[in-house]
């Protein structure tokens, strides 16, 4: 793993099911999250995802990306364009810094149809390999 390294990306298909899904899952019972006439009345074109199921989406990509023993120490993220049912959500990040304990700092990139959903900074330790002192995963 080596600064500048680019992760491989994920695509993730925003469907009504995820957005409901991931609000009740957070306990975000806004109705501009599961009712699209109310999100309608409320100005929004359809319902949109919350940002606490963006933060999960986030780290699940980079512990994709690193590996099963791979943790989470800090996700940092701001959201910009929603992301509304039908569309995709590509993730794409970029390794900005390593520590030689094996921790790593992401820069995170979430962008769909309307441009960026969200941008940020995740902070991951992935444990010592035993040989050649590589964070395991991250090769």
């Amino acid at each position: 793993m080596k600064v500048g390294k680019k992760l491989a990306p994920l695509e993730i298909a925003v469907t009504r099911t995820l957005i409901v899904a991931g609000a009740l899952a957070s306990r975000d019972y806004q109705d501009v999250h599961h009712d699209a006439e109310l999100a309608r009345e409320k100005g929004s074109p359809d319902i949109f995802m919350n940002i606490l199921t963006t933060n999960g989406l986030v780290g699940r990509y980079v512990t994709d990306r690193f590996g099963s023993s791979a943790v989470l120490r800090k996700v940092a993220i701001r959201l910009g364009a929603p992301n509304y049912p039908g569309d995709t959500m590509v993730l794409s990040g970029t390794v900005t810094a390593i520590g030689d304990d094996g921790t790593a700092e992401v820069s995170i990139v979430g962008t769909n149809g309307l441009g960026r959903h969200v941008t940020g900074t995740v902070t991951v330790t992935v444990p010592m390999s035993v040989t050649g002192g590589v964070p395991q995963g991250a090769a």
